[in-house]
């Protein structure tokens, strides 16, 4: 804005050499020529004043249109600075006139369009005043009809009035404008900080110790659970921390001294959901002159689903732990007793081999699952696969989703049936025929159990084995101990039956 006005100053100025120079030589050679100059650039530099900020305003506004509230409400301050500078001009006393009074008049009127409109509004201001003035002075009208003033006053108070208003109206638009762009790079730099804290799930906030008020960023709402309206101070705050969180969190603070002004603090925070949040906040304090504390400021962040991970991750991990113990506790069971009944090493080792492998389909088909279930049907299928096809087995029931337990335990016990079936039974000719069926037990209209039944006919005549091997006390006894159910065993002559039934 001095800019513009040191430019007219300084242009009018040296082109008032060329227009002084043209006039004493074509018009009055007689006249001053310290007087045209100084009239020349006073005219000019007045036109130029009032008039390009106007332009270059309207430019501005017309790249970035004002609202229509702001339209309204400036034209309407518009009309009201013309009407006053009327009034002041035809109707105030001339006795109280003198250089600057319609300029000191004027200011509260100026500085109202300065400060709530575009610059354009302001330079619409001053151009106003100056046609008014002009029109007034060249027509001899209201003050400037005065006929006890010269005629030379009368062009010198509208100069000044001239010149004053564009001042004050100008640079305050200017400062104004400057403040309003300011404003909106740190309303624009705030917004991004509220969207990165958004994003990061973080929350920044001062807590003013001394009189216990809260100052916290907008994505509260999101963390805590915070209406947009509602307040939550240090104390109510605090009353929603889990209680054997509080205490820890202030005895960090109360080891907080000038010399170590920062503390770290994980948390449970009852949400206003009713669910429990886990934050990990970082604060720094302020300390007054006596070495209270006198604030707190940080950031805390959301880290609930982090804990949650951390918490599935150990679970796992116990989980794996108790499956491995487990699994290593039945192979060395099944080593020991697969040795006790064989008495070669070959046997040994071919008997230990399908055990273990058996085993191993099992832990496959929980491994695909993520060790959440498997079908009851694909296990009998693949424990069958080996020794099976189509003609010599019959396998049906419905769809039944099996724990890992069940999965390990019906795997030990179909596997026991199916190498006894190989070796002795149904399936050590061709024409013995396999059936395993199953069917729920359902109580309540809900399955409760499942009861699976395994039926070999058309092998060997059975013979009831005189004493029980790992084998058959493996069928009799893993269900009832690992899954709370039942085992029947019984060995009729047309063929080996097994009935188990366990819960759901």
């Amino acid at each position: 804005m001095l800019a513009l006005l040191v430019a007219s100053v300084v242009g009018t100025a040296v082109s008032g050499f060329g227009g002084t120079l043209g006039y004493k030589l074509a018009h009055s050679p007689g006249d001053s020529a310290w007087a045209i100059w100084q009239q020349w650039v006073t005219s000019d530099s007045i036109g130029i004043i009032a008039v390009a900020p106007l332009i270059i305003g309207v430019a501005g506004a017309l790249r970035a249109p004002p609202s229509r509230r702001e339209l309204i409400e400036g034209v309407v301050a518009l009309v009201a600075v013309a009407g006053t500078t009327n009034i002041l001009v035809f109707m105030l006393p001339p006795s109280w006139w003198e250089m600057f009074v319609l300029v000191v008049l004027l200011f509260p009127l100026l500085l109202w369009v300065a400060a709530r409109y575009q610059p354009a509004f302001a330079s619409a201001a001053v151009f106003i005043v100056s046609l008014i003035v002009i029109a007034t002075v060249t027509l001899k009208l209201g003050y400037f009809g005065n006929t006890v003033a010269s005629i030379d006053e009368h062009i010198m108070s509208a100069q000044i009035t001239i010149v004053g208003t564009a001042f004050c109206a100008l640079i305050l638009s200017a400062l104004f404008a400057e403040r309003r762009q300011h404003e909106a790079v740190v309303a624009e730099r705030e917004t991004r900080l509220q969207e990165a804290l958004a994003a990061g799930a973080v929350m920044a906030f001062e807590w003013d110790v001394a009189t216990d008020l809260v100052q916290r960023s907008n994505n509260v709402v999101q963390i805590v659970g915070l209406e947009p309206r509602q307040t939550l101070n240090g104390t109510s705050f605090l009353a929603r921390v889990h209680p054997d969180d509080v205490a820890r969190m202030k005895a960090s603070w109360s080891n907080l001294d000038r010399d170590s002004p920062t503390c770290s603090n994980i948390y449970r925070f009852l949400h206003f959901d009713g669910r429990e949040v886990w934050l990990h906040e970082i604060a720094k304090a302020e300390f007054d002159g006596a070495g209270r504390l006198m604030r707190l400021k940080g950031l805390a962040r959301d880290i609930t689903e982090r804990k949650r991970a951390e918490e599935h991750q150990s679970r796992l991990i116990a989980e794996l732990d108790h499956r491995v113990k487990n699994l290593l506790a039945r192979v060395a069971a099944v080593v020991m007793y697969t040795r006790e009944g064989n008495d070669s090493i070959d046997g040994f080792a071919q008997t230990l081999d399908l055990r273990i492998q058996s085993m191993a389909d099992a832990h496959l088909l929980l491994s695909e699952s993520r060790w959440h279930s498997v079908d009851l049907l694909n296990l009998v299928e693949h424990q069958l696969a080996p020794y099976t096809n189509k003609d010599n087995v019959t396998i049906g029931g419905p769809q039944v989703a099996l724990t890992a337990a069940a999965t390990q335990a019906v795997a030990m016990v179909l596997h026991e049936l199916v190498t006894n079936a190989v070796k002795y039974g149904a399936l050590s000719t061709p024409v013995g025929q396999v059936a395993v069926n199953w069917m729920l037990r359902v109580n309540g209209g809900s399955p409760k159990g499942v009861m699976v039944e395994w039926c070999e006919t058309g092998g060997p005549p059975v013979m009831a084995p005189a004493r029980s091997s790992y084998g058959t006390n493996l069928i009799r006894d893993l269900i009832p101990h690992e899954l709370g159910g039942t085992a029947e065993l019984v060995f009729p002559i047309e063929g080996v039956r097994c009935r188990i039934e366990f819960p759901l």
